[in-house]
């Protein structure tokens, strides 16, 4: 067993996530977009708008962080593409941008995800959510025109995913995402 800390402590594990960071320009929009969704419709600040790759899997911070570097090595940028503005049934799914589910987006989070040893329950869905929280249906479908009337072609988004970032991501948080933390980032090759 590996051993960190005080004397035989075993090696703290945490929730660990890997997400694909648009390109700058495109998380200030995003970021602009979710900040005038939250002033209105509430919900916590969505710290750095992703695309989920790995969901949330419990690892020690050295075990996470080897899986990281060694599924980023073999990962070449790729584009992601938006389909469409959804409403879902999570908190954490609230209001999303769907992407399309592209050959080289389900290949990305297969590769990863073999990485880490995760094991998905549902078939990947890349999305990348504007809004946590828990709103009535009348409330999400009032978000979602009120996404389009601040950004109206939010739904052709486009773009090349060259980053990624393993975050702390507690699943027992309670939507507050308080204790999400970064802990390291990658740049993929060129494709």
């Amino acid at each position: 067993m590996e051993m960190t800390g005080g004397a035989g402590a075993p090696a703290q594990e945490n929730d660990y996530s890997v997400w694909a960071i648009p390109p700058e320009d495109v998380r200030e929009r995003l970021k602009k977009l979710m900040g005038g969704l939250r002033s209105e419709f509430g919900g916590p600040e969505i710290l750095q708008p992703h695309i989920t790759v790995v969901g949330a899997i419990s690892l020690t911070e050295q075990d996470a962080l080897e899986k990281f570097r060694s599924a980023c090595e073999g990962l070449k940028a790729y584009q992601a593409k938006t389909d469409r503005t959804v409403t879902g049934a999570f908190p954490s799914q609230c209001l999303y941008l769907l992407f399309q589910s592209t050959p080289e987006v389900m290949d990305a989070s297969a590769h990863c995800c073999r990485h880490f040893g995760y094991k998905r329950s549902n078939q990947y869905m890349p999305h990348l959510s504007l809004l946590y929280g828990t709103l009535t249906n009348e409330e999400k479908k009032k978000a979602k025109e009120k996404t389009h009337v601040l950004d109206e072609s939010i739904d052709g988004l486009d773009f090349q995913i060259s980053r990624l970032a393993l975050w702390i991501t507690d699943r027992k948080d309670n939507g507050t995402l308080e204790t999400w933390k970064l802990i390291s980032e990658c740049s993929l090759s060129p494709s």
